[in-house]
């Protein structure tokens, strides 16, 4: 099955849909003669005129079923090209997307595909073929009055100019731009609907929805006011009122001239609207068709994203020291958020990196999974550059749990066991021990089966902890952890560290803000504006009376000093 099947049965039917009027003019033309009518030329019209409805019904119909199958499967083909695309693409490119813009994409967008897909090559078609067809048989009759026939037609393509100026293109763009920040506006309100309840700012997280509602109106009711008139004028010249009254009026010019006999107006009565209907039915769906377009090209902005080059010879790490050397960073065309830093992580460690917030301590700890590419400096570990290290092998190196726990619509097997295929359940067991959710899980209606998100939610705390043992169950020698604790209890906070600093030979960086967690460290890292501030153990850091002793008094809320 291909566009080119599914657009000549619908042009076939749609030439086949002219029989019946044909016939119907050619018995008009008959009985209209004035001397007696031959009965078998009225017959073979009637038949071919049954035929070619029963035909036209026959293809419009095949046509019609084939192309939304294949519509259906182009769009499934194109969800899953995007899902693939999106799976690969770098960490970086996504966390700087709203969701409400993906998701637009994925599906509003890959929808709005429908008319190029299903209607628009068929509809296309025939826009010119039936006209032609019309066009042959009227020329036959009376020349002069096919070009009258014509002055709607004509009309209306004059107004097509006037739809595609750069004012329109420009509120077009401007529309899809609304409609993509009221989606983000909704799933932002819907993500943060408990801390809206909980903290009574339903006021504040409905002006940021309003904001864009407004914003739309405004959009939409300029672009209504620009197209408004050249739509109506160019469904005024393909109206059939309009069609016939021009028919009519240079028919009864020739015909009181005496240049054309009065049987003669009747194919152009009957096939004058069919001559402007296809145009009408492009008109009509003119919009659909640009829609169609703009989406196709956001499809295609998302699809050209590329993840991080491979290297064409991976190397594997001989141990797995962490060296950062003048490592520079910053996001996109902004200032540099890292600004050289050099580091080192030493197998069985716990280092946690301290400082106030936009000091680069998430994005730090975002290069050593390579979520993005260092824009100077190097990233080693066993002395392996990270882009020198395929994906597989840094993913059986490097876990990372984050505070935002994303959890699978799975059970909680599934999602411990997510990140370790060949992990049996002993394995999930253990690691859901380490991080203290073993007794909670077993609690809940069918243990390791249940499935999070439909049988039961868990609060943010425990969520990170089913994140925290998905990531031990990996078993990576190097975790990082992004505030991993926030949501647990103090009880349960001191007990996860104390199973995450007794794990022999793991080298763990953990970016900190409570005092409890840096004192547990080894060796805390103190940034600030992008820079090491300070470096060492937290008692002689705080001996010191530097900046971090300074971020230690302030997180503990101690005032005497």
């Amino acid at each position: 099955m291909t566009f080119t099947t599914v657009v000549l049965l619908r042009v076939a039917g749609a030439v086949a849909g002219l029989a019946p009027l044909l016939a119907i003019a050619e018995i008009g033309r008959v009985l209209l003669s004035g001397g007696p009518p031959d009965h078998g030329h009225v017959r073979t019209a009637v038949v071919l005129g049954a035929a070619g409805l029963f035909l036209w019904l026959l293809l419009t119909g095949v046509s019609a079923g084939l192309g939304h199958l294949l519509d259906g499967r182009v769009q499934l083909s194109v969800r899953r090209e995007l899902a693939v695309v999106l799976g690969r693409a770098p960490i970086g490119w996504l966390a700087r997307r709203p969701s409400g813009e993906l998701a637009k994409v994925a599906g509003d967008d890959v929808r709005a595909l429908h008319p190029f897909i299903a209607h628009t090559p068929g509809d296309l078609t025939a826009a010119f073929v039936v006209p032609a067809v019309c066009l042959a048989v009227l020329l036959a009759v009376d020349w002069r009055l096919t070009l009258i026939t014509l002055i709607p037609v004509l009309l209306a393509i004059a107004h097509v100019p006037l739809l595609m100026t750069p004012a329109r293109t420009r509120e077009q763009v401007a529309y899809d731009a609304a409609m993509g920040r009221i989606a983000a506006a909704v799933v932002e309100f819907v993500e943060g609907i408990a801390v809206v309840k909980a903290f009574g700012g339903a006021e504040r997280a409905h002006r940021g929805f309003r904001t864009a509602a407004d914003d739309f109106a405004d959009v939409f009711t300029r672009w209504v006011r620009g197209v408004s008139a050249v739509a109506a004028g160019m469904q005024l010249a393909l109206s059939p009122p309009f069609v016939l009254a021009v028919v009519l009026a240079g028919g009864t010019l020739l015909i009181t001239s005496g240049a054309m006999a009065p049987a003669d107006l009747l194919p152009f009565l009957l096939l004058g609207p069919v001559l402007t209907a296809p145009v009408a039915a492009l008109g009509h769906g003119f919009d659909d068709i640009q829609a169609a377009g703009r989406a196709a090209g956001r499809i295609r902005e998302v699809l050209r994203v590329r993840p991080l080059p491979e290297p064409d010879r991976p190397v594997v790490p001989r141990d797995d020291r962490v060296e950062l050397r003048g490592v520079r960073f910053g996001y996109g065309d902004g200032p540099e958020v890292l600004r050289g830093v050099d580091l080192t992580l030493e197998p069985g460690t716990v280092t946690a990196l301290a400082g106030p917030s936009g000091s680069g301590k998430s994005t730090l700890a975002a290069l050593l999974p390579r979520f993005f590419d260092p824009a100077g400096g190097t990233i080693r570990i066993g002395g392996a550059d990270l882009r020198d290290i395929g994906e597989r092998e840094l993913h059986r190196r490097v876990a990372v749990v984050f505070q935002d726990v994303r959890l699978l619509r799975a059970s909680v097997a599934a999602n411990i066991g997510s990140a370790a295929p060949h992990a049996g359940a002993d394995d999930i067991v253990r690691a859901a021990r380490l991080a203290h959710i073993h007794d909670r899980i077993l609690e809940l209606p069918h243990g390791y089966q249940t499935v999070l998100g439909e049988e039961v939610r868990l609060s943010g705390g425990e969520a990170q902890r089913v994140a925290i043992a998905r990531a031990l169950a990996a078993g990576t020698p190097i975790l990082v952890l992004d505030e991993a604790t926030a949501f647990a209890d103090p009880w349960t906070d001191r007990a996860v560290r104390t199973a995450l600093t007794s794990l022999p030979g793991r080298t763990v960086l953990v970016i900190a803000h409570r005092p409890e967690t840096i004192a547990a460290a080894g060796t805390v890292v103190m940034l600030d504006g992008g820079v090491i501030a300070e470096q060492g153990r937290p008692a002689d850091l705080l001996a010191r009376g530097g900046r971090f002793a300074d971020f230690w008094h302030a997180r503990r809320g101690d005032h005497t000093r």
